[in-house]
């Protein structure tokens, strides 16, 4: 019987030559890829009960991608269907249950398997996977559950006690019906700007609670027309084109980014948008960023500028001071009355969900490694930490093009790893502590002079020491060049004291 049938109950003890966490890009990528290779012996971990991932999470109101939709899908499964220029939501989730049938990945998945703790054991040199529903021991483990998977809701005083309904974006409550109702929205960041259009045209009174003004410039939406999905059915080679011109503009984007001042084209492309729609110049002022564009996260929308503008609206830039039963009161002791609470205050993307549950060769925990500042060799495997990939690890971030291509370039590398532990006959591989430091010491020094360190604002991009551990801040191409490779001088093997037995 094979791993992928074995976790089939509760309590039960399995075991796996690889165990994958998380089902969306991330873990499907990384499935597809192990069956291309005629690897079956794995399987699957997903706390949800379907595929998806971020897009099976986040089904919020004008929820879609922001990256156009023939570079924001895997390179080996090409959608000639999609419908519009950025896909949404629905579009994407289904696209992904697409692929985990048509890979045939659907067999290896244990749904409703939360994963709450690992560690290596030294003796046997594997991962014992501890999930809600049983252990499993594996020979690698593969992070796939990625950096958006766990909201932030802050804990504002007296939350307790609102009388009315509360959730987060990531968490839509869609048997609430928000028409004619007040409704509080906590956050502008790129989920806000989506769902927010949607909720002003139904809410009585819509009040947006901004921490920092976001840099919003127009998304250019549109359809794509039956005949351009006709086309590109008929001829696969022209999707194969409009992708690799998306790409190439992608790419050139990324200089803006490397040369601050540049940026500041960009950002009166903005300030027209801001001039155009917002009439009221003090509100127009309290919605002007003050820090240079690309620091934190740049937006697209088309319909957040004039949503914003229409008289049921309020934008309240005073900090937040406490919750009360029917309302949610600011720093200057203005009560803004309220039915609803909406979260919009995103992740933690630089605090891993798992990192304080997984354990390495020493018993500490990545958290405990990585002390506030996330680290990993290539941005994949971390050492002290054998046989264990991170995809969308630290310093995989992009804010410039598609992270699906950071994961199929991750994805070869930890392909060329496994490859490397059956070449010599080893059991457990890592990267050593001089390489990983080498790494991080190549990563800092490309960040140097971009806008992300240099923009002197606050963004979910730094950690907690203050360092960028969420971006790669080159050309992606450079980062797939670099993990086409396994420099065998970066790496520590060990054998497996039962081999060393026999």
């Amino acid at each position: 019987m094979s791993a992928a049938t074995d976790l089939t109950g509760d309590n039960s003890v399995a075991r796996a030559r690889i165990a994958i966490v998380g089902s969306g890009f991330a873990g499907l990528g990384m499935a597809i890829r192990l069956k291309r290779a005629r690897i079956d012996d794995f399987v699957i971990l997903e706390r949800a009960a379907d595929v998806g991932g971020t897009w099976r999470d986040n089904s919020y109101p004008g929820c879609a991608c922001d990256v156009e939709s023939h570079l924001y899908s895997f390179s080996f499964a090409p959608n000639p269907s999609w419908s519009r220029r950025f896909a949404p939501q629905a579009e994407i989730q289904a696209y992904l249950q697409r692929c985990a049938e048509r890979f045939a990945i659907i067999p290896h998945i244990r749904f409703g398997h939360d994963v709450t703790g690992a560690r290596w054991d030294d003796e046997s040199h594997e991962w014992v996977v501890q999930t809600t529903r049983g252990v499993i021991r594996a020979s690698s483990l593969v992070l796939g559950n990625g950096p958006l998977s766990d909201p932030i809701i802050p804990a504002l005083p007296g939350l307790a006690g609102f009388e009315g309904e509360t959730f987060h974006s990531a968490a839509w409550r869609h048997d609430i019906d928000l028409t004619g109702r007040d409704v509080a929205v906590i956050g502008t960041g790129a989920s806000a700007i989506q769902f927010v259009p949607h909720i002003q045209r139904r809410a009585r009174q819509l009040h947006l609670f901004q921490r920092t003004a976001p840099w919003v410039i127009p998304r250019h939406d549109r359809p794509v027309s039956p005949t351009w999905q006709r086309a590109y059915r008929v001829l696969p080679a022209l999707q194969r084109v409009a992708r690799a011109l998306i790409y190439a503009r992608h790419e050139l984007f990324l200089l803006l980014f490397r040369h601050p001042r540049w940026m500041k084209r960009v950002e009166d492309v903005a300030r027209r948008g801001l001039r155009k729609w917002i009439r009221d110049p003090e509100r127009r002022a309290r919605m002007t960023p003050n820090y240079t564009m690309g620091c934190k996260r740049l937006l697209l929308s088309d319909e957040y500028l004039p949503a914003v503008a229409q008289p049921n609206v309020s934008v309240i830039t005073a900090p937040l001071r406490e919750v009360r039963a029917d309302s949610v009161v600011d720093a200057d002791g203005i009560a803004h009355r309220a039915d609803v609470i909406i979260f919009g205050t995103g992740f933690r993307p630089t605090d891993p969900p798992l990192a304080p549950c997984i354990a390495g060769r020493d018993g500490r925990t990545l958290a405990e490694h990585w002390r506030g500042s996330p680290q990993a060799y290539l941005g994949t495997m971390v050492a002290g930490f054998p046989n264990l990939f991170i995809l969308l690890g630290p310093n995989t971030g992009l804010g410039h093009s598609s992270v699906v291509f950071m994961i199929e370039a991750q994805i070869e590398q930890v392909m060329l790893v496994l490859r490397e532990l059956a070449r010599r006959g080893v059991s457990a591989i890592e990267p050593s502590a001089e390489a990983q430091a080498g790494f991080v010491a190549e990563v800092e020094r490309r960040m140097r002079g971009t806008v992300w360190v240099a923009g002197h604002c606050m963004s979910w991009y730094l950690d907690r020491t203050g360092r960028n551990s969420s971006l790669w801040p080159d050309f992606t191409w450079r980062f797939r060049r670099r993990l086409q490779r396994v420099v065998r001088g970066d790496y520590v093997t060990v054998r497996s004291p039962a081999a060393d037995v026999g």
